[in-house]
């Protein structure tokens, strides 16, 4: 397995990002969207790395994989299916066991680096 560095990843709050349209099931309006950057990719693509952007919007929580990520700017609420919100804000890292479902509410603009994996419990 190959290690991957992401040096110096709070540079990345001001990186050129792509845009990658709007979010896949919004909760109303306004509609999020979303911008990124993948910084890497496994050959199999169980395993990607890179820079996330979110707009304010509320969404259903789609990724099916395991995350870890790392918020470097921006304020938002995951409440999980059946869980209690969780307050997200900038300088917060989350972790999301695969299959993570719920509900998104970005309140300011979010961006983070994140890793999302295949990972069985």
């Amino acid at each position: 397995m190959k290690i991957t560095l992401m040096r110096k990843a709070a540079e990345l709050a001001n990186t050129a990002l792509d845009d990658w349209g709007p979010v896949g099931l919004p909760q109303g309006t306004p509609v999020s969207r979303l911008s990124g950057k993948i910084i890497e990719m496994s050959a199999d693509e169980a395993i990607e790395s890179g820079v996330w952007q979110c707009t304010p919007g509320t969404w259903r929580r789609q990724v099916k994989k395991a995350e870890f990520c790392h918020f470097l700017a921006g304020r938002c609420t995951f409440t999980p299916d059946g869980g209690e919100p969780i307050e997200i804000e900038a300088g917060d890292s989350v972790f999301f066991p695969p299959n993570s479902e719920g509900i998104w509410e970005i309140k300011e603009t979010a961006r983070k680096v994140f890793v999302v994996f295949e990972w069985e419990e």
